[in-house]
């Protein structure tokens, strides 16, 4: 991967992370651990490289759609399993 498709891709998580930070500081209704930002940065790290990857491997356009559907209910999943917990897993965020 190009650098500074990585830097872009570091910028913008980064900048999504800063939100919940900055929430925290105005309300007690945020309210983050190191845990819970580790595990979002890397949710969206992951989530943003495979999209970059496919981007870059995947040639047609049909699969290029199938593997973001894919990735975005990947995260979907993951995202509403550790905030809530869909399912009786060890993830569960209750």
């Amino acid at each position: 991967m190009k650098s500074k498709s990585v830097k872009i891709i570091l910028s913008i998580v980064l900048t999504l992370l800063l939100i919940p930070l900055i929430a925290m500081q105005f309300t007690d209704e945020v309210s983050w651990t190191i845990l819970d930002f580790t595990a979002m940065g890397i949710l969206l790290l992951s989530t943003a490289l495979l999209c970059e990857l496919t981007i870059r491997k995947v040639s047609k356009i049909k699969y290029k759609i199938i593997f973001f559907v894919v990735i975005l209910l990947g995260f979907l999943l993951v995202w509403a399993e550790l905030a809530v917990g869909i399912t009786e897993t060890l993830f569960t965020g209750n």
